[in-house]
């Protein structure tokens, strides 16, 4: 590896944390504003008209501002150090996800590489590993906290992300099993031949989705916070930076829960009939990076649309849903996909 290659790689390292980190400034504000809408009220809209900015564009800075000035307490009976560690967990386990994620086209005619670790053959199989270590950082922070809330509130995230991890990887596989790849970026080229992979995988991509929001800790799966029996979860004992640090990491772990849906079921950056792997220069480039965000800007709408229509599930219906019909339906498709997949590449290819 040149000198050069390796800036490069640093390069897209601090483009891709730096924007991430702006993005979920301002996801925040979006889904406070929707909340409202949902809730039938205003919602943020007055921080930045003193200075003529409008739509209360700086309430993200503000918000950011408050955590980085609040009293930072530690109570004297937590495991200090594991108690500290925990937050750093959440966010690197969101963040080094995105080493393998395509925000734009890949390819040797490109001109920017959109990946910052490109050609890596089982790009899918490195974000569900790192993705199933942000568990810690929950269970960590709940255990180390030595409050019988938080402590409940780790025991409950263990038990609900290990059990909606099952029917995420079987969903994940029929499409591999379809693309015939576990590279991100293969699977959006082969739909760009083929045809996005939910036509393909309608089945898979409902239960990709719905484990998701379980995986992510959103409502109606939240009860690692369920505020109604547990105060605030595993984070009831954080407080200042540290409590916005699990936020942080809850909304950068949608962000790659997106950018992984768009890739294997939507396309990626294809847009049929207008957008193929055969367009390049820097018009195509701009408008694939476009379309990709898009994209992704409508499945987080989903996400926050989600959360504030459905009511929280009680913990036995979420962990029923999981092991009595998504794990069997998981199956029940991968199955079915593997047989469909053999018989087209024996008599049809």
């Amino acid at each position: 590896m040149t000198i050069w290659v390796l800036i490069g790689i640093l390069i897209k390292i601090l483009i891709v944390v730096g924007v991430t980190q702006g993005t979920v400034a301002y996801l925040i504000l979006v889904e406070r504003k929707i909340a409202a809408y949902a809730q039938d009220r205003i919602g943020p809209n007055r921080c930045g008209r003193e200075v003529g900015v409008p739509f209360a564009l700086l309430q993200p800075l503000a918000d950011g501002a408050k955590m980085l000035l609040k009293e930072d307490v530690i109570p004297k009976y937590v495991t200090k150090p594991v108690y500290l560690l925990a937050p750093w967990i959440a966010i690197a386990t969101a963040m080094i996800g995105f080493a393998v994620v395509p925000f734009g086209p890949v390819g040797p005619d490109e001109i920017i590489n959109f990946q910052i670790a490109p050609n890596v053959d089982i790009g899918i199989l490195y974000i569900m590993a790192v993705g199933s270590l942000a568990v810690y950082g929950v269970i960590l922070a709940g255990w180390a906290s030595n409050n019988k809330y938080a402590f409940l509130g780790g025991l409950r995230a263990s038990a609900q992300m290990i059990s909606y991890e099952i029917p995420l990887g079987l969903s994940i596989l029929g499409m591999v099993l379809v693309a015939g790849s576990l590279d991100l970026n293969r699977i959006v080229l082969w739909q760009d031949s083929h045809g996005w992979g939910v036509l393909y995988q309608p089945l898979a991509f409902v239960l990709f989705f719905t484990s998701a929001f379980a995986e992510t800790n959103r409502l109606p799966f939240d009860l690692p916070e369920s505020e109604q029996e547990l105060v605030g979860g595993f984070h009831t004992e954080y407080s200042a930076m540290k409590f916005g640090m699990f936020f942080l990491g809850e909304y950068l772990h949608i962000i790659t829960v997106c950018f992984v849906t768009v890739a294997l079921f939507f396309g990626g950056w294809n847009l049929p009939f207008v957008l193929t792997s055969d367009q390049t220069g820097l018009f195509w480039t701009i408008l694939k990076v476009a379309v990709f965000a898009g994209k992704v800007g409508l499945a987080i709408l989903v996400i926050m649309w989600v959360r504030w229509t459905l009511p929280r599930f009680r913990y036995d219906q979420l962990m029923d849903l999981a092991w009595k019909s998504m794990i069997p339906l998981a199956l029940i498709n991968l199955v079915a996909t593997a047989a469909v997949v053999q018989l087209v590449r024996t008599y049809w290819s």
